[in-house]
């Protein structure tokens, strides 16, 4: 009973466990964004976790889902956090006693003339030996050093799964911006082709006039040059297209043009709403798996310094073991064969040449670094946010700016077309008319598509992703 209760009362001092206890940091963040956002767009709502879907594309939408569940980096990242799950689930056993069983047999003959000689046959014959056993251990986890170790392990856990959410997080914005890089470059072929028909317009016209010596060859050269101009520009693009289309298939894991099919036909621009649902900026770091991930990082660490005080201090552990063992076959589970015994074990590091106290510095160095990194990790996303809100306020009035201009050329053109007709001006002012058109509609469409990856940037800053799971 005094024995029991020694273990009991040595069992109850685990209750202790040395070193800091993990204090999640409260990030300095402003009380609410500040950003020059564009008249008739307002900051509401709380960031939708499925951002893509405000894009408006279900095209978009599927691509994005098949990328998360195909892509090899997210399968990657899927992986280290099922191994972190497994480590922690080992290192979590330490905490129960273990238990094993074993059994042994063996026939042999000693040396007549040794030292020990467990059949007591003075080695004037073989024996045979039969033994089995039930064996269990637990270490009382005195100063922590288990649960520390565990802590840490949970901490891990946290890690790889921050950052498997920043692989999904990357992943779905590198998909919608190829995705959405493609509309624009599909966008800017169609304006291309539909310049290239006016430019051949222009062409038949000017030869007309030509032939009936309204005008000279300068003009159908001019117009001849610049259906080369736009042709020429055909290819490029069609190149850039063939290109973003296997980049996306790269994206989901399949071979190159296996998404051709389904891509090739073009379709508008993503023009996702006005409203930028950004949230609280206080929110910022339950959503950015960079600052959870720093976070964890800095919860390891923490841990990590607690496990290098318990060093310093005596570790015990209790141990029993019940079996049998006999010369004869026949004895062998009898009750006069059985053994049995039980303890503690203690183990106290007297002189260690300097490594414990060497392991101590180097947790508390790391637990700063840590520290540090997560202040940088919180700063590098403030700025990151407020970059892309006004990156992308200063691009939709770009592009209010370029309707506008698109629109006066297209009248312009239509105007200076028909004065050269009545021959009131040059083809030469037809021709810069022209061209500032094509310019300008290049523009727009460029415009457009940089808004929608600027939308998907805010996304990504604000630390939109995938629902936690």
């Amino acid at each position: 009973m005094k024995r029991t209760l020694l273990f009991m009362a040595l069992a109850s001092l685990g209750a202790c466990a040395v070193g800091p206890d993990f204090q999640a940091p409260h990030p300095a963040l402003p009380q609410s964004w500040q950003s020059a956002v564009q008249p008739g767009s307002t900051l509401v709502g709380k960031n939708d976790s499925q951002w893509w879907q405000q894009l408006g594309d279900p095209q978009l939408t599927a691509l994005v889902e098949r990328a998360a569940n195909a892509n090899f980096d997210v399968r990657t990242a899927n992986n280290r956090l099922e191994q972190s799950r497994l480590m922690r689930k080992v290192t979590g056993s330490t905490q129960l006693p273990g238990i094993s069983a074993n059994g042994a047999y063996k026939r042999a003959r000693n040396s007549a003339v040794g030292v020990l000689d467990e059949s007591d046959l003075e080695g004037k014959a073989p024996f045979e030996l039969w033994s089995s056993a039930i064996d269990a251990s637990w270490e009382v986890d005195l100063w922590g050093h288990v649960r520390r170790s565990v802590e840490a392990a949970d901490a891990e856990v946290e890690l790889t799964g921050a950052q498997r959410d920043g692989v999904l997080l990357s992943i779905s914005a590198e998909t919608a911006t190829d995705y959405i890089r493609l509309r624009g470059v599909q966008a800017r072929l169609a304006v291309a082709r539909q310049n290239l028909e006016i430019a051949r317009q222009s062409y038949q016209l000017t030869k007309t006039r030509f032939d009936n010596g309204v005008t000279t060859n300068l003009d159908t050269a001019n117009s001849a040059a610049q259906v080369a101009t736009i042709e020429a520009v055909l290819p490029v693009l069609g190149a850039q297209q063939d290109r973003l289309i296997n980049a996306l298939s790269l994206l989901l894991g399949e071979a190159p043009r296996s998404l051709h099919g389904e891509l090739i036909e073009p379709k508008a621009i993503p023009n996702p709403a006005p409203d930028v649902p950004v949230g609280l900026p206080s929110e910022l770091a339950q959503r950015r798996p960079d600052i959870q991930q720093s976070e964890a990082a800095l919860h390891r660490a923490t841990a990590a310094i607690g496990v290098a005080k318990a060093d310093f201090y005596p570790r015990i552990s209790l141990g029993a073991s019940i079996g049998s063992q006999a010369l004869d076959g026949s004895n062998f589970g009898n009750w006069s064969s059985r053994e049995w015994s039980y303890g503690p074990n203690f183990y106290l590091p007297i002189f260690q040449g300097g490594r414990l106290t060497g392991m101590l510095e180097l947790r508390k160095r790391q637990e700063q670094e840590a520290a540090i990194n997560y202040q940088q990790t919180v700063l590098g996303a403030w700025h990151e946010v407020d970059n892309a809100m006004n990156d992308y306020a200063a691009e939709k009035q770009h592009y209010t700016r370029l309707e506008e201009a698109v629109h006066q050329n297209t009248i312009a053109l239509t105007t200076a077309r028909d004065r050269y007709r009545q021959g009131a001006v040059d083809f030469i002012n037809v021709l810069g008319v022209q061209r500032a058109l094509l310019a300008t509609q290049s523009d727009l469409v460029d415009s457009a598509t940089q808004a929608a990856l600027d939308r998907v940037q805010l996304y990504r800053a604000l630390g939109g992703g995938w629902p936690k799971g």
